[in-house]
């Protein structure tokens, strides 16, 4: 299985604030495992830290804002698709201010800085939510919406809509992760002309330039207004008949602008806590919906806290029932598990199919047959005695016993026609014979068992 990740040392940039115009500077520091995404104010008394998820976002006006007992940090979009994108799970970030810096309006210093330290494997593994049925989430009012489809890993399709005749439609998309780098990273931030009279009386784009935004100047305007606010930018005054891009630099990719949108929403997705795998389909997409979207794909994740492990029914088993009978020494009416459907270092998967000629239905209960909790908790430390029997040699001339069992849950009933899903994993290295196991049973999506224990390997006599 995947491990999660961080950095292997610390790494600082140093630019102006889009919205405040301050000189930051912020620093992205290794972190332990399962520590997330944190962003700290150094400037700031107490130092404090913000998660940075989804719940903590207060604004998406022009960019994500933070806040957690009025501390705010903003504009982080982009270090974040930078951080999800290269596939960092655990990092802490440093700020000496309120706001990222802004940079050239793109992610790919943050990517070059990532890459410049190099990354670490850590031991827990990288806790992915796999999306098994479509989930949706429209915004009528703006035309806005986000489609999340199952698909084996995290990819987007970006399409953009505008009342413009220099980018009236785009669409940008992303296959694979690793070429974030590449195809996303350096597509710039940018703002309509129009726009930019009625951000500055909000108080925004302080810092704003051409060196750090594609300005887009498409609706006439008169030529005194036009002066204006070239005056305002600090640019030279130029001919208000000449509809078109303003930048310093060319446009890196014709589609630019949905490349950026799609990078922003990688960075709010970030914000979910967890990576997915699944297919984003985000139609006019912007930082409001990207984060209702992801508040929403967070309520998700707590509902199904612990998912099921994925079944083909038509996949060959890693283990028949032969060969776990060859490991087990059970037989009926007391082998309770059928097959073996995925193993690794540290956890195991099986499957027990619930048939209504189990003889245990005979007096549990004859008008009401449900599978006794007892038998579940034994079909799980099974599964168990698998995956322990599987890391020694000559699996055969050992057996494992039960030492304890703690926390056991029982939430619905197994019933004749179930199949059970057991997915069982080592709480902590086997050491002297021990093994201590943390195992579920499902049916379908829902856990119906959980129990906690410990065994004993014991070499048979």
């Amino acid at each position: 299985m995947l491990k999660q990740k961080t950095l292997k040392d610390s790494f600082s940039l140093s630019g102006k604030g889009l919205h405040t115009g301050l000189d930051l500077t912020i620093t992205f520091n290794p972190a332990p495992d399962n520590h997330g995404y944190k962003i700290q104010r150094v400037d700031l008394e107490g130092q404090p830290i913000i998660d940075a998820v989804a719940d903590n976002v207060s604004e998406t006006t022009r960019g994500t804002v933070l806040v957690k007992n009025g501390v705010k940090v903003s504009t982080i979009e982009h270090g974040m698709a930078a951080l999800y994108a290269l596939g960092i799970d655990n990092c802490l970030i440093q700020v000496n201010g309120p706001e990222f810096p802004i940079l050239d309006g793109s992610a790919q210093y943050y990517v070059e800085g990532i890459e410049r330290v190099g990354t670490v494997e850590q031991n827990a593994v990288k806790d992915f939510y796999i999306i098994k049925s479509k989930i949706e989430f429209r915004d009528e009012a703006t035309g806005s919406s986000i489609i999340v489809l199952p698909d084996e890993n995290f990819s987007l399709n970006v399409l953009v809509s505008y009342d413009s005749e220099i980018i009236p439609n785009q669409f940008a998309t992303l296959e694979d992760m690793s070429k974030f780098k590449d195809e996303v990273a350096a597509s710039r931030t940018f703002v309509f002309v129009r726009e930019i009279e009625p951000l500055l009386s909000a108080g925004l784009i302080k810092g704003g330039d051409l060196d750090n935004a594609i300005v887009i100047y498409e609706r006439k305007m008169s030529q005194e207004n036009y002066d204006k606010l070239a005056d305002i930018m600090g640019v030279p005054h130029m001919d208000a008949s000449q509809l078109g891009y303003i930048n310093h630099k060319p446009l890196v990719w014709p589609n630019e602008c949905a490349r950026h949108k799609l990078l922003d929403v990688i960075g709010d997705l970030a914000l979910i806590g967890k990576p997915i795998k699944g297919r984003i389909i985000a139609t006019r997409p912007g930082h409001t919906i990207n984060n209702k979207f992801a508040r929403q794909m967070r309520k998700e994740i707590r509902l199904h806290e612990i998912q099921a492990p994925t079944y083909n029914c038509d996949e060959e088993p890693i283990m028949d029932v032969n060969r776990i009978r060859e490991l087990l020494p059970h037989r009926y009416p007391f082998q309770l598990v059928d097959k073996v459907i995925e193993i690794g270092a540290n956890f195991i998967v099986g499957v027990k199919n619930i048939t209504v000629n189990e003889p245990f239905f005979q007096g549990h209960f004859p008008d009401e047959p449900v599978m006794p909790g007892v038998l579940q908790v034994e079909a799980m430390a099974q599964v168990g005695g698998l995956l322990v029997l599987n890391s020694v040699d000559e699996p055969e001339r050992y057996s494992t016993y039960f030492m304890k069992i703690d926390g056991v849950k029982f939430r619905q009933k197994v019933v004749p026609g179930d199949t059970l899903l057991f997915r069982v994993e080592l709480i902590s290295p086997i050491r002297r014979g021990i093994a201590t196991m943390k195992g579920y049973a499902f049916v379908g999506e829902k856990v119906v068992c959980e129990a906690e224990f410990m065994a004993q390997i014991v070499k048979n006599k």
